[in-house]
């Protein structure tokens, strides 16, 4: 297996990253499949595209923004293309347009107030993110269709693609890699063997697939969107959109601990970082998907705070991501980072797991005290459930982002003052995790049918 950390870290759009950036997609990925179609059947008859949302999308789709990203898909954006747009100016023009332009020949209909369906019925057996694309004509025959699952982290995969692999994913093969590594115990081994440190591991498994400078020029423009993104969100102020009138808190924290350094803690910064980049997602803005979007404050936050105030350097910058993204690949490959699938333990959990991995990295820990720290970040997310309340990525994920940066900052810490010998290894957490997930009610996981979205009383 392999997954690279430019794949695992994407810059892109919220609110989410499996809720919009992944329909977004393969939105975008379908209109491809009826570019083909008229190509080789040259059809002249009236069509329409029809999108049908299942499982977590149907329920939390309008929250998530599904039915715009999917707008935004068909008409040929990328979450990427419009991170640095007016995504709400883009919206407002093509949400009343009524034909896509598939080439120059050939235009589909498409009416997203009419041609989305949030179908609330069961959701696909594969996977509670699944979504149905059809090319219909006018007298309702499909002659196009194509189902997507939208898998995390932005990550889609096809129905064939998703019945074909044990777990969900679309990855390179390991094959050619010099350092393998699919399980924590593997990657230890490998350390052990060769003396490398893992994020020197994983450096040379991407330059199988990628230039040294590409590779640099990736890693530093995640980390510059990813400081955007803080500085972005410690400037704004107001409500955010969706109903529940939740007003933006990062700046004015912010503020606070500025005006009186000498009475701030470790964990008022990491919050304020963490709930910036969340409120910026929340907003539906530029964020980095790490590992979702859902959780892209905690990696951010972390990385941040040892970069101003510890003074961490450009070297150490990527030397974190990359040990950052070893962690990450493993946990995508051997259970899910996704929120509808797993619950939030596979969102912050995951990026807990990630933060506390890299930080333990750049703060000279051992493979070994890597891992334990990545697993202590874990361990105490298990059983975290995925309830947003309305549907929205904002409570309690805001702060949810916030308390993951200081478990990741406290089991970095932690593992640093071990010898790296522990009794609950990475793997077994992982597993322990998918485990709970599996048996984790369909209420709890990402369709805000029970938990918080259910227990606030309207007045």
């Amino acid at each position: 297996m392999f997954i690279s950390v430019l794949e695992l870290f994407k810059i892109g759009i919220g609110p989410s990253s499996s809720h919009t950036m992944g329909p977004m997609a393969a939105a975008r990925e379908f209109v491809g499949l009826v570019r083909k179609f008229f190509a080789a059947h040259q059809y002249a008859q009236t069509t329409h595209i029809r999108c049908i949302l299942k499982g977590s999308l149907a329920f939390t789709g309008k929250g998530h923004a599904t039915d715009r990203a999917v707008a935004l898909g068909l008409h040929g954006y990328t979450p990427e293309g419009v991170a640095n747009e007016d995504v709400d100016a883009i919206v407002d023009r093509i949400w009343d347009e009524q034909y896509i332009v598939v080439n120059d020949s050939h235009t589909v209909m498409f009416l997203p107030r009419k041609h989305i369906i949030f179908d609330h019925s069961e959701s696909l057996p594969e996977h509670p993110n699944g979504m149905i694309f059809e090319l219909v004509r006018e007298s309702d025959e499909v002659l196009l269709a194509e189902t997507y699952f939208s898998i995390g982290g932005g990550f889609i995969n096809t129905l064939a693609e998703i019945k074909q692999l044990v777990a969900p994913l679309k990855m390179e093969s390991a094959v050619s890699c010099r350092h393998p590594f699919d399980t924590a115990g593997s990657m230890l081994q490998m350390a052990h063997d060769t003396g490398l440190s893992i994020a020197a591991m994983k450096r040379i498994n991407e330059l199988e697939y990628l230039t040294d400078d590409d590779l640099n020029h990736g890693l530093d423009s995640i980390w510059q969107a990813m400081q955007h993104c803080i500085e972005a969100g410690l400037m704004e102020e107001g409500i955010l959109p969706g109903g529940l009138a939740l007003a933006r808190r990062a700046k004015r924290l912010h503020q606070q601990l500025q005006a009186n350094p000498d009475q701030a803690s470790l964990n008022d910064w990491l919050c304020a970082y963490a709930m910036a980049v969340n409120e910026e997602n929340a907003a539906g803005h530029r964020v980095v998907t790490a590992p979702t979007n859902g959780a892209a404050g905690v990696i951010p936050a972390v990385l941040y705070y040892f970069v101003v105030h510890e003074a961490g350097t450009s070297e150490q910058v990527r030397e974190f991501l990359l040990t950052a993204a070893a962690i990450g690949g493993i946990i995508k490959h051997k259970s899910s980072i996704s929120g509808a699938e797993v619950g939030c333990q596979g969102e912050v959990g995951s990026a807990a797991a990630m933060a506390a991995a890299g930080l333990c990295a750049v703060r000279n820990g051992r493979p070994q005290q890597i891992e334990n720290a990545a697993e202590i970040a874990l361990e105490h997310h298990l059983g975290m459930t995925c309830d947003p309340v309305k549907g929205l990525v904002q409570v309690p994920c805001i702060e949810r982002n916030g308390f993951g940066a200081i478990k990741a900052y406290t089991a970095a810490s932690l593992a640093l003052r071990g010898s790296g010998q522990h009794f609950m290894p990475l793997d077994s957490c992982i597993a322990a995790m998918r485990q709970t997930g599996l048996e984790m009610s369909e209420k709890f996981k990402e369709t805000s049918l029970g938990g918080l979205a259910v227990s606030i009383t309207e007045c």
